[in-house]
């Protein structure tokens, strides 16, 4: 056996609140690794609707999250149809309403608002009710508490928190980080990774290079 199988919508039997989002969430510019779940008392299957917000086809933002990423109940990433344009006096959307109101109105302006892609790494930990505003990469294996709002980078194997999220603690040090971003198990097949769970699940760094 080599665990779950990663296009099982709901994989763990009598709890349905945990789903694997790959198989779940089909949506443009998304892009979901295997075995990233989301966990919600009235089940995952609403992911995208309920968590992914302000995310609209034409402006070409993609949200992309790794592989083995936990995902807790309420955590909302803010994509970039939710930006205003700061250039001016006032911040008001006007010409969304119509009615003479978008007359004159410069799209470049709102463009220029536009940060990019939100990349979630692998093997991320993101807590409950947390926020992930727009452009927003965080590095594989970091950690982010909850109901912390997070407005800037996070680097691998960082635990975030707060409001504004700041990097409170580094899970290892760099040399650790360094070779665990090259060992980079999660790209390993299920069957490796079976294999090789007591030395991912473990803090023995030889133990887990042996097996590469």
């Amino acid at each position: 056996m080599h665990g779950p199988k990663p296009e099982v919508k709901h994989p763990i039997d009598m709890h349905k609140r945990v789903g694997f989002l790959k198989p779940l969430v089909n949506a443009p510019n998304v892009e979901i690794g295997d075995y990233t779940y989301y966990d919600d008392p009235e089940g995952p299957d609403q992911f995208y609707a309920k968590c992914v917000l302000h995310h609209y086809p034409f402006i070409g933002d993609r949200l992309v999250i790794g592989r083995f990423c936990a995902i807790a109940e309420g955590a909302r990433f803010i994509m970039n149809g939710a930006n205003h344009v700061m250039g001016g006096f006032s911040s008001y959307p006007f010409n969304i309403f119509g009615h003479g109101w978008e007359k004159g109105f410069d799209e470049a302006t709102w463009r220029e608002e536009v940060r990019g892609d939100t990349v979630i790494g692998n093997d991320v930990w993101i807590g409950m009710e947390a926020v992930i505003m727009p452009g927003v990469t965080i590095g594989d294996g970091a950690v982010v508490a909850a109901r912390s709002v997070v407005t800037r980078d996070v680097p691998p194997f960082a635990i975030a928190a707060g409001n504004a999220a700041k990097v409170v603690k580094m899970r290892f040090d760099k040399r650790t980080v360094s070779r665990l971003l090259e060992i980079a198990w999660w790209n390993w097949d299920a069957g490796k990774v079976t294999r090789n769970l007591d030395a991912i699940r473990g803090n023995d760094l030889a133990a887990l290079e042996s097996a590469t």
